[in-house]
């Protein structure tokens, strides 16, 4: 089955796919179609939706439903994210699966309601307390926000911990096509650890607090390798990179932009490929440095060079550390977003003259 929808309904389809029981959130622009189509769809099929008094309160049900061993999610766009922190440091810290979905908009404060990526630290390094991680996806198109919806709670399942799908406005407005797949996945059981209110789980505690420091110590440890062991599942892609000179890194929307500067560049004979990060955390790092090696690398990105920044940084890890420290950034911000012709521009700029 095919539909024509926004990138915003996608995700609402993702969930009810995946099992998702309840959602709770609080309307938001360019995030307020998620909601809607929630409240719409989710009674329809049995399931719940509760419009929350706001997004502390959004999370925090989240917090209770999970420890009960349901699915949940909300979804968000800046300042409600920013709300939401507390509340996903909390989850991670009781390693309760839930999703949250970013429709980033510009920043900071109440900006617009315009497309940014500007929320890239938060949704990808994790903006509340404590060394928690959670599983973050990119989608970069409107089929996209329906599989990696489905995929993000998958992930938090497995991985026991809260999954971000991160998107901007100009991604949960846009409509495209949508296939929806015959095959429903299976909800997973969260009996082992999850208090149910019955006999079987009656011995299960769900908990984020230890008043023994070396105890403490022992879970942070726990936790940390638990996120180490999560970049089994990082993906990324490659498109016209295999003979490239240059490779143009983006993702979301920004991807978009570099398939469309790479093919431009090559017709005027200039060897341009991209690498399009799918997970953002866990990073592609070994998939970066395998495109990347030896190349001269440019990422397009919509805020201030923190994306730019994680390239590097990986890049770095990944022992090339020359192709690190010749990145160059072409970006905007405010809501504005990077023409082909920008993009095209900077990277014969990159090829030609160098960093500088």
């Amino acid at each position: 089955m095919t539909k024509f929808v926004k990138g915003n309904e996608a995700v609402v389809m993702g969930a009810l796919y995946a099992g998702c029981e309840l959602y709770f959130g609080y309307p938001i622009t360019p995030a307020s179609e998620i909601a809607h189509g929630a409240a719409k769809w989710f009674p329809m099929l049995g399931r719940t939706f509760v419009q929350a008094e706001c997004e502390t309160a959004s999370v925090n049900m989240m917090f209770g439903a999970a420890g009960a061993g349901k699915l949940s999610m909300t979804a968000t766009s800046g300042p409600g994210f920013s709300l939401m922190q507390e509340g996903l440091s909390y989850l991670a810290g009781a390693e309760l699966p839930s999703v949250v979905v970013n429709i980033n908009r510009a920043g900071p404060g109440l900006g617009n309601v315009y497309p940014e990526q500007s929320d890239y630290t938060p949704a990808v390094k994790g903006g509340g307390h404590g060394s928690y991680q959670t599983f973050t996806l990119a989608p970069a198109s409107a089929q996209e926000m329906f599989d990696l919806t489905v995929k993000a709670f998958e992930m938090s399942a497995k991985w026991r911990t809260p999954a971000v799908v991160y998107a901007d406005g100009l991604q949960g407005q846009m409509m495209e096509t949508v296939t929806l797949p015959d095959e429903v996945p299976a909800v997973p059981d969260f009996s082992d650890w999850a208090a149910q209110g019955e006999a079987k789980t009656r011995e299960n505690l769900v908990k984020s607090i230890y008043l023994d420091a070396a105890q403490q110590a022992e879970f942070n440890r726990h936790l940390q390798e638990k996120y180490a062991a999560m970049a089994a599942d990082a993906m990324g892609e490659s498109y016209l990179a295999d003979d490239a000179e240059l490779l143009i890194v983006g993702y979301g929307i920004s991807g978009r932009i570099a398939r469309t500067t790479a093919e431009t560049l090559r017709k005027e004979g200039i060897k341009a490929g991209v690498f399009r990060p799918i997970t953002l955390n866990p990073f592609p790092r070994e998939q970066l440095a395998s495109a990347a090696k030896g190349r001269k690398i440019m990422t397009i990105e919509l805020d201030a060079g923190q994306f730019a920044d994680d390239v590097r940084l990986n890049l770095a890890k990944a022992g090339l550390g020359a192709e690190a420290t010749g990145v160059k950034m072409v970006n905007r911000m405010g809501g504005e977003v990077v023409s082909v012709d920008e993009a095209v521009e900077a990277a014969k700029e990159r090829m030609y003259y160098g960093y500088d």
